[in-house]
């Protein structure tokens, strides 16, 4: 408990999409705390109010531990989730390509 893990969002392709195709596709979000463990193979998660309508519990196979250097994280970007399990995206131009 305590620790920060990333959620794996690539088994979710069709149900939530991020908006990004090929091969910088979202694969992990996060980090997020650890608040309990569930059994041997399930932990509940601390997710952002922006994440309420998903489920708190992930399987350990979903999760990786956030042992990342900070300098290669991209920041949170809020993200709202509709009932459906969708969500709207827009695009954005990262300065420096192209």
């Amino acid at each position: 408990m305590g620790d920060k893990v990333f959620l794996k969002v690539a088994p979710w392709n069709g149900i939530i999409q991020f908006g990004i195709k090929g091969r910088i596709t979202l694969r992990y979000i996060g980090p997020f705390e650890i608040i309990e463990r569930i059994k041997l193979v399930a932990y509940r998660l601390n997710l952002p109010t922006l994440l309420d309508k998903i489920h708190n519990v992930f399987h350990v196979s979903l999760l990786q531990k956030a042992n990342a250097d900070p300098l290669r994280v991209l920041p949170q970007v809020p993200i709202e989730v509709n009932g459906d399990l969708t969500l709207e995206t827009k695009s954005i131009k990262i300065s420096g390509f192209g």
